[in-house]
């Protein structure tokens, strides 16, 4: 392949390596429908990188280059005996109108679960699919479906299918898809019931459900206002120490539980409720298994919001390992876990020192 000189017009400008799907701008330069499209989406300034005009965001905007994909083909059959790999007829790109058949058959029982195969396949296909899907209302079904396996049959039935979808949305959106998207569940009240529920439901049967669960929780729980979550209940919090406890999940999934526990614990009664709900101890016995920074950092943070409460540090001086773990961390991970480790003694001393005060009088 070195050895064959590339005709100039058939490189894309931006990435510079032969046109697979060459698509034009209205600018009337041609590019590489990856390429482009990716620079569309990341670009803070969508302007024409050759040009300089500026460029309207929407790839239905960019139109196929069909006679210079036929002229690459050609040219890549031809050359094929000196290493050029052939370049296959791309397929037509997803618009728009085809999610929203989808999304209308996911109404009708009888198409429900082909529609949701459908969806579930084209979000993991390729990243182009998925900003398609997000334009089309994609979030907003897949909402509706796990709140209503939650309101009505009570099944787990397409719920790992309709959870995967919205992660993979949630993941690939743009700031202001991300915005509405959180608005989507923040104002959802049985939403977040609705994942405690498949938490729940498949704590000891499916670790994949899980995982897909925890990130978009997470995420939920960020979007939500103060009022919600100081009602929280106590069941919600043994859901996610529970989450903790299982080491078969991905470090993503934990990490998104100590995150959820860390946004809730301010409000409301919740940090008692996470204490009667064994976090204390859980989060030593994770702490003891000396995790990555990220993680033991979380687990320090939450550790440190817990030890602020009488509970929080009673449980934490009843555990054999509570003071030896924190003491162990102490310079030895990141400057957040040494200011979190010395808070917690703070507390702790503060703690003792006010007992012995009490059993004098």
């Amino acid at each position: 392949m070195t050895e064959v000189e590339i005709p100039q017009f058939f490189a894309c400008p931006i990435s510079l390596q032969i046109m697979k799907d060459p698509v034009t701008t209205v600018t009337g330069i041609t590019y590489d429908r990856e390429s482009i499209e990716h620079w569309l989406l990341k670009a803070k300034d969508c302007r024409c990188p050759i040009t300089k005009q500026p460029l309207p965001r929407n790839s239905e905007f960019l139109t196929p280059n069909h006679t210079l994909r036929r002229l690459i083909q050609a040219w890549c059959s031809a050359n094929e005996a000196n290493g050029v790999d052939k370049i296959p007829t791309p397929k037509s790109p997803l618009s728009n109108a085809n999610v929203e058949k989808f999304v209308k058959d996911l109404e009708i029982p009888r198409r429900f679960q082909n529609a949701m195969m459908k969806l579930h396949n084209l979000a993991v296909e390729n990243e182009r699919n998925i900003r398609c899907m997000a334009s089309a209302g994609v979030a907003e079904a897949m909402v509706h479906v796990i709140t209503n396996r939650f309101r009505q049959d009570k099944t787990a039935s397409c719920v790992e299918e309709a959870l995967r979808i919205l992660r993979l949305l949630w993941s690939s959106a743009n700031v202001v898809e991300k915005n509405h998207m959180k608005s989507l569940v923040g104002q959802n009240c049985d939403f977040l019931n609705s994942l405690t529920w498949v938490l729940q439901l498949q704590s000891k049967n499916n670790v994949k459900v899980i995982n897909e669960a925890m990130p978009i929780l997470k995420l939920t729980i960020e979007a939500k206002d103060s009022t919600p979550l100081g009602s929280l209940r106590l069941e919600f919090f043994r859901v996610i120490v529970s989450v903790m406890k299982n080491r078969e999940l991905s470090q993503q999934a934990i990490k998104s539980a100590l995150h959820v526990l860390i946004e809730t614990c301010p409000f409301g009664r919740n940090r008692t409720k996470i204490v009667e709900a064994g976090a204390v101890e859980e989060l030593i016995e994770l702490a003891l298994e000396k995790p990555e920074k990220n993680l033991t950092e979380l687990v320090f943070i939450l550790l440190a919001h817990l030890c602020s409460c009488a509970d929080g540090r009673e449980q934490f001086l009843q555990h054999a390992a509570g003071i030896a773990v924190v003491s162990k961390r102490i310079l030895r991970v990141s400057p957040t876990i040494d200011d979190r480790a010395l808070h917690i003694f703070s507390l702790i001393s503060k703690f003792q020192h006010l007992m012995k005060l009490c059993k004098r009088c």
